[in-house]
């Protein structure tokens, strides 16, 4: 048994693709995936859908069968409330990175869309070990150091 991949599913799934290739340095696995009639109609169970999207490798990988992020947009949309930290489910994706990158990568995330969920008092943030932001989509991301 392997871990293949996350779904995460977005009104525009070039721009949340953008943000994890230009904010996380994922990359994009061709080709693009374009879903329509009986196959992807039987497989999620919704008569009528076209679903298209990318799979994006994850940095920190180097070999053709890594894991992967699967972003996709549906033709029928379902309802979209962003989740807390603390909800029920599939609550974040952590990325590691070195400390010293943090406060690139905040304003990155913030000057792509997303958003900091994490505040930390003044001068405290060296005992931190991590951060919590928002992709464009407001999905939860962990940034670990």
């Amino acid at each position: 048994m392997k871990y293949i991949h996350t779904n995460i599913v977005s009104k525009d799934w070039q721009k949340l693709s953008k943000f994890y290739q230009d904010v996380f340095q994922c990359r994009p696995i061709l080709p693009q995936r374009d879903y329509s009639g009986e196959f992807i109609e039987t497989v999620v169970g919704i008569p009528g859908v076209h679903v298209v999207g990318e799979h994006l490798a994850l940095p920190g990988y180097g070999n053709a069968d890594e894991p992967t992020l699967e972003i996709f947009t549906y033709s029928i949309p379902g309802k979209q409330e962003p989740l807390k930290v603390n909800d029920c489910g599939f609550a974040h994706i952590c990325f590691l990175v070195e400390k010293g990158t943090i406060p690139v990568l905040l304003d990155k995330i913030v000057e792509h869309g997303g958003s900091i969920l994490s505040t930390f008092p003044k001068g405290k943030m060296a005992e931190q070990f991590c951060v919590y932001t928002r992709d464009p989509n407001g999905n939860i991301i962990e940034i670990h150091y």
